[in-house]
């Protein structure tokens, strides 16, 4: 099987999770014309016309799109171990917090990457403070549903760590960085506790050190760019 990702997009970063997790041979592929790059995506559209990260093209070809997706495939194709709880209410939590972080947490964060891309004369105080008041609420949605046992859910790892993990790093640790903000996560104190506790597991810790190399890399491209049009 190959995975078409990119290290810096926090989607693929929870089916990399699976993927360590059940220990399976996936070949990482990252295609072209993703985050901080002048190249087109190219045939990757004919892989995934949705033009989106990631895709998981299987040993047939056939190729399947979408994280949560992908996600509960491999759930289904390779059941163990398995990251989703059994208990029925608490695998409905898992959900439930994957899709906070989807629809709620990412969207909050658009504003923030928007303005990172655009000169620092348009990072008014008036207009940060906006935006990452709208982050600091939908961590507020996590904070509510998020496990107090070291795991998202329950005492083991699940897909919603994958989810959250990549969104903490992006939260607490890369906004606070660029715009001089404090850390969201001081308000927050179940999720706070969560994030120190799931550092300690080595797959999580194995993602999200992925995830700050990947801003690391994609910063000093964007240096590079910025240079080139001078």
């Amino acid at each position: 099987m190959k995975l078409y990702q990119t290290y810096a997009s926090p989607f693929p970063t929870r089916v990399r999770l699976l993927i360590y997790a059940k220990g399976l041979d996936v070949e990482m592929i990252e295609p072209p014309g993703f985050h901080a790059t002048a190249e087109g995506k190219g045939d990757y559209l004919r892989i995934n016309p949705i033009g989106r990260v990631p895709t998981l093209v299987l040993d047939d070809g056939r190729a399947l799109p979408e994280s949560e997706v992908i996600c509960e495939y491999l759930e289904d194709a390779f059941p163990e171990p398995s990251l989703r709880p059994a208990d029925p209410w608490d695998r409905a939590r898992m959900r439930l917090l994957s899709r906070i972080c989807d629809v709620y947490v990412v969207m909050a964060m658009v504003p923030l990457f928007n303005l990172s891309g655009r000169s620092r004369r348009h990072w008014t105080p008036e207009v940060v403070e906006a935006a990452t008041g709208k982050l600091a609420e939908a961590l507020g949605y996590l904070e509510a549903y998020v496990g107090a046992d070291g795991y998202a859910v329950g005492d083991a790892l699940s897909q919603a760590d994958g989810a959250i993990c990549p969104q903490l790093v992006l939260a607490s640790e890369w906004i606070p960085q660029l715009f001089g903000t404090a850390d969201p996560l001081e308000r927050l104190p179940k999720l706070s506790a969560y994030w120190r506790r799931v550092r300690t597991d080595p797959i999580a810790a194995r993602v999200i050190a992925e995830t700050r190399g990947a801003i690391e890399e994609q910063k000093a491209r964007s240096r590079a760019l910025a240079d080139a049009k001078r």
